[in-house]
């Protein structure tokens, strides 16, 4: 762990025609603040380290605007301080305060603008309810830290009417349906744009924010169909392979008509458009609402993924999004909840693979997502065995 304190040392200044790049939490200041924060939670490291990180996160005017979410900007400033102030009542109260009424008030007003959307009968773009910039994001944050507030509620509301089915022409869309493609541009490819499987950017993501939020007893007006509308979707995609069950990252509107996807078998395991990703939602889906049937399936399907070389073959980058410390840091929650030991026993292999793969040197990426900072919080969780004091890994909605 030392040696990757000891290339994440000292913040360097946001580039002068990027001022919000300290507040990304994907790429900034931000994300590799968490690190220093849950290593200043288990003595490993010092709060004045952290704070430095936080400092630097902060030095700019921090944007609330609409294009705003939990990976960047006020969302961004406010769930780290929270990290920070775990366990204290004192830590940081006075940011927080601040931070948390332009949280709410822009979940409230992107909530809104989201369901007059659906009322013109428009499809969605990503940013408007994904992980990264969208609803769900911020719906992960006012989980941990205002679960009973108007503005989650609203959120939920949102989330369950997203699952309603978009008017199409001649052929009913899914309402997460985008007209984009998976790069949210225009493409010959999508002429007519995807429905998103992954967590990332896709259903996955929202399915996971109910279901936390269901399992804690959080619930709004058909909250519960909308967690099976998604899961029926889920189950129309998956493909039965040989090593397993698998899903495609994402359907075109060709796929939709034919009924088969063009993805010829399974693509990288990862959390953010894998097998693990998707198995992990399917498993919280089953724990709120009961379905024993579903967790087994959801458990043993992550297990065939990680028992195929080919798959594991094509983890190429430690990272969180895409690479091992992703999978790892999953694996290791849904073993956790799983109700066999199946999963547990992976997890020396994959805290191996991980290991392998993070070697830190001044040329790697030191952000959070794909670089050094989240690399080393996963690798913190496989050398301590419980739960990130600071949460940080809400940000992914896998815990």
């Amino acid at each position: 762990m030392n040696r990757f304190a000891a290339h994440l040392t000292t913040p360097e200044a946001a580039p002068p025609d990027e001022p919000w790049a300290a507040q990304s939490l994907a790429t900034g200041a931000a994300g590799i603040a968490l690190f220093h924060i849950e290593r200043a939670h288990t003595r490993q490291g010092s709060w004045k380290q952290a704070h430095a990180w936080i400092r630097d996160a902060v030095t700019g005017e921090i944007s609330a605007a609409d294009t705003t979410g939990l990976f960047l900007g006020a969302p961004a400033i406010a769930f780290i301080l929270h990290a920070a102030s775990a366990g204290s009542s004192t830590r940081y109260r006075d940011a927080l305060a601040t931070m948390d009424a332009h949280v709410t008030k822009l979940a409230h007003r992107r909530a809104e603008s989201a369901m007059a959307r659906i009322d013109r009968g428009d499809c969605p773009v990503f940013r408007e309810y994904d992980i990264f910039y969208g609803l769900v994001g911020i719906g992960a944050h006012l989980l941990r830290h205002d679960p009973g507030g108007s503005a989650l509620e609203r959120i939920l509301r949102y989330l369950t009417a997203l699952t309603e089915p978009l008017p199409g022409d001649g052929q009913a869309l899914p309402g997460w349906w985008v007209a984009h493609d998976p790069h949210t541009r225009t493409s010959a490819r999508y002429p007519r744009g995807h429905g998103n499987l992954g967590a990332a950017h896709g259903i996955t993501g929202p399915l996971m924010l109910l279901s936390q939020a269901a399992r804690r007893g959080i619930t709004v007006n058909g909250q519960h169909e909308a967690i099976a509308t998604i899961c029926d979707w889920l189950d129309t995609w998956q493909q039965d392979g040989e090593t397993g069950a698998w899903w495609p990252e994402c359907v075109s509107f060709d796929d939709l008509r034919t009924g088969h996807p063009s993805q010829p078998g399974p693509a990288r395991p990862s959390w953010c458009y894998g097998t693990p990703g998707i198995a992990r939602a399917q498993q919280l889906a089953a724990i709120a609402t009961g379905d024993t049937t579903r967790q087994r399936m959801a458990e043993h399907a992550l297990a065939a993924c990680l028992s195929d070389p080919a798959q594991l073959a094509r983890l190429t980058d430690p990272g969180l999004c895409h690479g091992w410390a992703g999978v790892h840091q999953t694996v290791w929650h849904a073993a956790h909840d799983a109700t066999t030991p199946t999963l547990a026993a992976f997890l020396p292999r994959l805290a191996e693979g991980l290991a392998r793969h993070a070697q830190p040197t001044s040329q790697d990426v030191p952000g959070f997502l794909d670089g050094n900072a989240g690399t080393a919080l996963a690798l913190l969780t496989a050398a301590r065995n419980v739960v990130p004091i600071s949460g940080w890994d809400a940000c992914l909605l896998i815990d």
